[in-house]
C-alpha cells in the first residue's frame, strides 16, 4: 500500500452492466473530488472504461445468469477468479471496491484474505437481507470493511453484526427525463397525441416472459375492448426483441415492440405501464408514469418464497413507503381481469393518478432523490477509507 494519499490506486470489480453504470459514476466522482489524482485498475465496462479502465479482460466473462448458463462456463469463472486475486496481489492497490456480483466478488475477496496481505475492502450494493437470508449479514462482515447500501433502511440490518455500512443512494435518482421525448416517440411511431398508450414490460429474462407475456396480453385485449384507441408499447431488450415480437403479432391491439435505445422516450410517451417487478418500476417512478405490477413464478420458487421472504411487498416503492401505493397482483392473483382492472382506473381516474404519483416522489426521496449523486457520496465513503487506513497504517 502506498504511504500517502497523492495518487492513490483503486481496484474495482463489476461483472454486469448495472455494476459498470455503478463503477462509472464512483470513479467520475473519485477523479473529480481528487482533482484526477487517482489510478484505477480492475474489471469492468464500457463505461469504466470510458472513465479511464483498462480491464483485466471482458467483463462479459462474469455476466452469467442461471445454473445451465454458470456450468460450461465455469472453468473460465474460476480462472477469471485466480487472475484476478493474482492481479490485485501483484499491485497491491490502497483500496479494493467489489460492486455487486457477490458470487464472483466475495470468491475473489476471500481469495485475497488466504494470502494474508491487508487492503481495505468495499463492497457496493448491500445483499437484500432484509428480504431473506438474514444471515448472510454476519457472514460478510466478517470480509469486508465497508458496504455502501443502495437503500436506506439497509446499513442498520449490517451495524448490528459489526459491519460499517453507509447509505449512498439508489443510482435511479439520477436519471434525467426528456419530456419532450414524448412527442418525438408518438411522431415516429405514428402515435396521436390523443391516443391512450401502454407500455408493458414483461421482464428481461426468457422465463419472465414466457410466465407473463401471456397474462399480459389478456389483460390488454381486455383493456381494448374498454378503449378502443389503445396503443401497446412493448420496449424490449435484445435477446427478446424477436421473441416477443413474434408472440405479439397476433394480439389484436396495435403493439409496437422497440428497443432499449427508445425505452426512456417510450417511458415519457406513456399514459400508463404494466410492468414485473423490478428496478424498471423505480424507472417508471422517475418518468412520472402511473403503473401496476404483476408478476409470477413458478409454484416451487412461489412456496419457497412464501417460507423465506419477510418483506410483504415485491415493489420497491411500496417497500420504502410501508404501503402498497403501486398495485401488486403476485401469483394467483396476476389475472387479466385483475391488471385490467387497475390498469383502467389508473388510465381514466385522475386523483388515483395523482395519489400513485405523489406517492411515488416519496419513496424516490427515501432512494436519495433531491440529493447528492450516489456517485458522489460513494466517492467520499471510499475517500475516508482510504484516509483511515493511511493513519492506521502510520
Amino acid at each position: 500500500m502506498t504511504t500517502e494519499l497523492s495518487s492513490p490506486l483503486v481496484f474495482l470489480i463489476a461483472g454486469e452492466n448495472s455494476g459498470d453504470a455503478l463503477g462509472a459514476s464512483l470513479m467520475g466522482a473519485l477523479r473529480d473530488k481528487t482533482h484526477d489524482k487517482v489510478r484505477f485498475a480492475g474489471v469492468g465496462g464500457p463505461e469504466m472504461t470510458a472513465e479511464g479502465l483498462s480491464s483485466l479482460f471482458p467483463m462479459q466473462d462474469l455476466a452469467v445468469m442461471g445454473v445451465f448458463e454458470v456450468i460450461p462456463k465455469l472453468p473460465t469463472l474460476l480462472r477469471r477468479m485466480g487472475e484476478t486475486a493474482d492481479e490485485i496481489e501483484r499491485l497491491k492497490p490502497d483500496v479494493l471496491i467489489t460492486i455487486d456480483a457477490p458470487d464472483f466478488c466475495f470468491r475473489v475477496i476471500k481469495k485475497i484474505k488466504a494470502r494474508s496481505f491487508s487492503i481495505p475492502i468495499v463492497h457496493y450494493v448491500a445483499p437484500s437481507v432484509w428480504a431473506w437470508r438474514s444471515g448472510r449479514a454476519a457472514k460478510v462482515a466478517k470480509f469486508l470493511d465497508h458496504l455502501l447500501c443502495l437503500l436506506p433502511f439497509e446499513p442498520p440490518y449490517f451495524h448490528a453484526v459489526g459491519l460499517d455500512a453507509t447509505f449512498v443512494g439508489h443510482p435511479v435518482v439520477t436519471r434525467q427525463i426528456d419530456e419532450a421525448g414524448r412527442a418525438a416517440f408518438r411522431s415516429r411511431h405514428a402515435i396521436g397525441a390523443e391516443t391512450k398508450v401502454m407500455c408493458v414490460l414483461p421482464g428481461s429474462r426468457s422465463g419472465e416472459v414466457e410466465r407473463l407475456l401471456e397474462v399480459f396480453g389478456e389483460t390488454m385485449q381486455r383493456l381494448y375492448t374498454h378503449i378502443p384507441d389503445l396503443v401497446v408499447v412493448i420496449p424490449a431488450v435484445a435477446h427478446l426483441h424477436g421473441k416477443i415480437a413474434q408472440t405479439v403479432s397476433s394480439w389484436a391491439v396495435p403493439t409496437h415492440v422497440v428497443g432499449q435505445d427508445e425505452k426512456a422516450e417510450a417511458y415519457v410517451a406513456s399514459d400508463a405501464a404494466l410492468a414485473a417487478s423490478g428496478t424498471v418500476t423505480l424507472e417508471l417512478a422517475m418518468a412520472g408514469v402511473v403503473h401496476v405490477i404483476g408478476y409470477r413464478v413458478n409454484a416451487l420458487t412461489a412456496f419457497l418464497g412464501r417460507l423465506l421472504i419477510k418483506t410483504p411487498y415485491a415493489n420497491l416503492i411500496n417497500i420504502c413507503l410501508h404501503r402498497e401505493a403501486v398495485p401488486e397482483f403476485i401469483q394467483d392473483q396476476c389475472t387479466a381481469d385483475n391488471l385490467a382492472q387497475e390498469l383502467e382506473r389508473l388510465l381514466t381516474d385522475e386523483r388515483a393518478r395523482t395519489a400513485q404519483r405523489h406517492s411515488a416522489i416519496e419513496a424516490l426521496t427515501q432512494l436519495g432523490l433531491g440529493g447528492p449523486p450516489p456517485g458522489d457520496r460513494a466517492a467520499d465513503v471510499v475517500l475516508s477509507v482510504l484516509h483511515q487506513a493511511l493513519q492506521e497504517e502510520n
